[in-house]
Parts: structure tokens; sequence; C-alpha cells
């Protein structure tokens, strides 16, 4: 029982300082960062930890291209889905087309 608790609370003060660092990525990145976290959450596993551990790897790769001055469409691409499709295990999912669809209307708005 320890050992959870522990974990959760741990858990929960790691998503909050990951949501700390999105929030001081430029307006670009966070928008992307916060539709590709809605679109990821759809295709969790388990405890979600999976997707955690996907989107701080996101995360990493946002700050480190927007401090270069790389704009997020240089670095995702302009097909959305695809960029965080290759990141998910492999999933079979009715609705992937329309969440698909859904998120790169944000890069069709941004490009």
């Amino acid at each position: 029982m320890n050992n959870l608790l522990s974990r959760l609370v741990g858990d929960k003060k790691d998503w909050k300082r990951m949501e700390a660092r999105a929030a001081e990525l430029p307006a670009d990145y966070r928008t992307v960062y916060g539709e590709m976290k809605s679109y990821m959450w759809r295709f969790t596993a388990g405890d979600g930890m999976d997707i955690v551990a996907i989107l701080r790897e996101i995360l990493d790769l946002f700050e480190t291209e927007a401090a270069n001055g790389t704009s997020v469409i240089e670095v995702t691409g302009t097909d959305l889905a695809a960029f965080c499709d290759a990141r998910l295990p492999e999933q079979h999912d009715a609705y992937r087309a329309k969440l698909r669809a859904n998120l790169n209307e944000v890069a069709q708005k941004l490009a």
C-alpha cells in the first residue's frame, strides 16, 4: 500500500512538473503539444505511464528545438497524427481516422 501511494504521489508531481515545462514553450509548440496530448491519451493502456513516457520524450524534443529557433511544424511535419502514431504502440482503433483528421487540422491552421 505504501509503495502504491508513493508511486501515485510521485507520478502526480512528475506530471505537474511536465505541465509546468510545457507551459513555458512558445505558443505554437504549446498548441501542438496540447493537441498531441489529447490525441495520445485516447490510446493509453493500463495506468497511462506508457503515454507519459512518450509525452516526456516529445516535451524534451520540443524544448530543445524551440531553443534552437526551429518551428514546431519543422519538427513534426504537417502530419501531426503520423508523428504521434510513430511513437505510439501498435493500435487498432475504429476512431483512428477521425482522430487523425482532427489533429492534423491544427497543423493546417499553423502552416
